[in-house]
């Protein structure tokens, strides 16, 4: 299968799954579709971000390598909605190294109190928060305030995410 050709086709749940099957446990074809994901011109970055994020919840291993580079791509100006959602998304199901959890942190953080942050962006974020909260509790606070200060503007999907972190945290 060529990952891109396969992107270019098509831009849906079917073909996410097939380029998510096809890449399978594969290192080799994994790195292929993230230099696609980090590399490639707009329209197919934004396409290759939905197989990316479930190729690693269903294979957590194949990032590894790849992670700083990924965690690094989100303080890109201009990112598509769908590059910030499936990055964070599979954030939420990766062991973050210590050396990028402080910057994970810091893009998380930004993504919550942003008013204009898509709502999936935010309750991932706050998701990778509290992940994040159990190695540095110091954060709890912060995190706290945080939604508090946003619940009264969120949508409903928002507000239930932040229920659960709060209950977590």
């Amino acid at each position: 299968m060529d990952i891109r050709e396969t992107l270019l086709k098509e831009h849906s749940r079917s073909q996410c799954n097939r380029i998510v099957a096809y890449i399978g446990n594969h290192q080799e074809r994994f790195d292929e579709l993230v230099s696609i994901f980090l590399n490639d011109e707009f329209r197919i970055v934004q396409r290759a971000a939905w197989p990316l994020s479930y190729c690693v919840i269903e294979h957590p291993a194949l990032i590894k390598k790849h992670l700083k580079k990924i965690v690094l791509n989100l303080k890109k100006d201009g990112l598509h909605n769908a590059v910030r959602r499936n990055t964070v998304r599979l954030l939420q199901h990766v062991e973050i190294p210590e050396f990028l959890q402080g910057e994970v942190m810091n893009i998380c953080f930004g993504y919550v109190a942003d008013p204009k942050e898509a709502v999936a962006v935010k309750a991932f974020s706050l998701t990778v928060l509290q992940n994040l909260a159990k190695t540095y509790p110091e954060i709890i606070p912060e995190l706290k305030l945080l939604i508090e200060e946003q619940m009264p503007h969120q949508t409903a999907a928002f507000k239930s995410r932040a229920k659960k972190v709060l209950k977590q945290i």
